[in-house]
């Protein structure tokens, strides 16, 4: 399995990255980032709203458009609009198992295990395997994950901040 070392600079043609980045925080930010900074190339695969209703979430998600609005917002504010393409993604996997167009994809350390069996999945059809390239999980001011449910919970914002209540003060 091929990784890119911590602190390694390598830099690939075409890098996938996936979710459904609802709500757009810090850790979303920070994996959009890592793969802007290695590709030449970026395709964002943003999963649709009929993907989303398979998932079984617990909560409301944002809709494919306000999604899709975020994320190029999130481009245009790096100026990397050119770089990159938003792409409907309807599986687990998208293209990733079908063709050579990618070198790396980019995942956080909670989403790894979809990187190593889209490799499995490449390997049974003799093709190359992707360079995965995993970024830690950002964590909030109480040490764990932000997440798009927290953020909708009203626990923190989506920088990890803790919100406070009336209750906290007194």
């Amino acid at each position: 399995m091929q990784r890119n070392p911590k602190g390694s600079q390598r830099r690939f043609r075409h890098v996938a990255v996936g979710g459904t980045f609802d709500l757009i925080h810090s850790g979303h930010d920070a994996l959009l980032e890592k793969a802007l900074e290695i590709g030449d190339r970026v395709a964002i695969w943003l999963t649709t709203d009929e993907l989303v209703s398979q998932m079984y979430k617990n909560h409301k998600v944002e809709d494919y458009g306000t999604r899709l609005g975020a994320i190029k917002s999130f481009l245009a504010e790096r100026g990397a609009s050119d770089r990159a393409e938003i792409i409907p993604l309807e599986d687990a996997f998208g293209p990733t198992i079908e063709g050579d167009d990618f070198d790396a994809v980019v995942v956080s350390r909670e989403t790894e295990l979809g990187a190593v069996r889209i490799n499995e999945i490449r390997r049974s059809k003799n093709m190359d395997e992707l360079a995965i390239v995993v970024i830690e999980m950002i964590l909030d001011e109480d040490g764990l994950p932000i997440s798009s449910t927290r953020i909708r919970k009203s626990i923190i914002d989506r920088y990890g901040r803790l919100r406070r209540t009336d209750s906290d003060s007194g």
